[in-house]
């Protein structure tokens, strides 16, 4: 497979915004990592169309998807497809074009490359071979979902697409349930539900939680509360629609969100099949407060 750069004029190496026609100045070789809007459009920068406009070839994961963004904005270059399921191939050929002297962008279907999207190899391979590496910054939605959830952003943890197989995502949440600082994960709408199920049950269902769906589109939505609500909200058999990015609230900050009236209302309701010991003990692996307080407070709520 051999790759020739955009046969179209300089003069071609153009964008369009409002109608008015702007040109892109030429581009250094290199690989060129171009984050592209994650569901409107109007979020793309005016340093990305310029490198897509003046790009001798874009990598696109999905050719067809990218299409309707250079459309959009009247950029006619050379596209291939660079995916999972090709990335060897393709990624030996955009690598030749690079030694050759070529600028190649690299765009997902939304958002920024490498992060959950395909890229990796190929800028390991860009690397080893002492190609230029240059990141155009812009949409994601995980920092759109982290920003606007309203938990804690100070620091913050990406866990990704958690595993399809209820026995790995379970394993793999426990490793994650002591982490202090916010978690932001990817997930498909077909599994969202039981994903949320199995949070609770091992982050306990006072977390605090978002579900973010359809970012930056028509029907953006954030759904705040806990994960005990947002697992009642979306156990039903019909999945959301859209796409799904799920902020959860760090181990300290559980204890922290409830009120003192939610955290009797969880006393009360584990004391109907635990003994009160017990009832105290599944309360602060919950919240993450102390058993004996809890314990505590619990004999006060059952003494009158």
């Amino acid at each position: 497979m051999i790759l020739q750069g955009s046969q179209t004029k300089q003069a071609e190496k153009s964008f369009i915004i409002g109608g008015h026609h702007y040109s892109a100045p030429p581009l250094p070789a290199g690989l060129y990592l171009i984050a592209t809007p994650i569901g409107n459009l109007a979020d793309i920068t005016l340093r990305g169309l310029e490198v897509l406009a003046a790009a001798d070839i874009i990598a696109c994961e999905d050719t067809r998807t990218s299409r309707i963004l250079l459309a959009r904005y009247g950029i006619c270059r050379k596209t291939i497809p660079y995916h999972e399921h090709n990335a060897r191939e393709a990624g030996a050929a955009l690598l030749c074009a690079l030694q050759g002297g070529q600028a190649v962008a690299l765009i997902s279907d939304a958002g920024t490359p490498l992060v959950s999207d395909p890229g990796y190899p190929l800028v390991q391979q860009a690397l080893a071979a002492n190609i230029a590496i240059i990141p155009v910054p812009g949409a994601s939605a995980l920092l759109a979902a982290l920003i606007g959830c309203g938990l804690p952003v100070h620091n913050f943890f990406f866990g990704g697409f958690l595993p399809p197989k209820q026995a790995a995502r379970r394993k793999t949440l426990q490793a994650w349930q002591s982490l202090p600082c916010t978690m932001v994960f990817y997930e498909s709408p077909r599994r969202v539900g039981a994903c949320l199920a199995d949070m609770a049950a091992i982050f306990g269902g006072s977390r605090p939680a978002c579900l973010c769906r359809e970012l930056t589109k028509k029907f953006e939505t954030f759904d705040r509360g806990h994960l005990h609500n947002l697992t009642e909200a979306y156990n039903s058999d019909t999945p959301p629609k859209g796409e799904i990015v799920l902020a959860i609230g760090g181990a300290e900050t559980a204890a922290e969100a409830l009120l003192p009236a939610e955290i009797d209302a969880l006393l009360l309701h584990l004391a109907q099949t635990l003994p009160p010991a017990k009832a105290a003990q599944e309360a602060a692996r919950q919240t993450g407060g102390k058993k004996p307080l809890l314990y505590a407070r619990l004999l006060e709520l059952k003494n009158g």
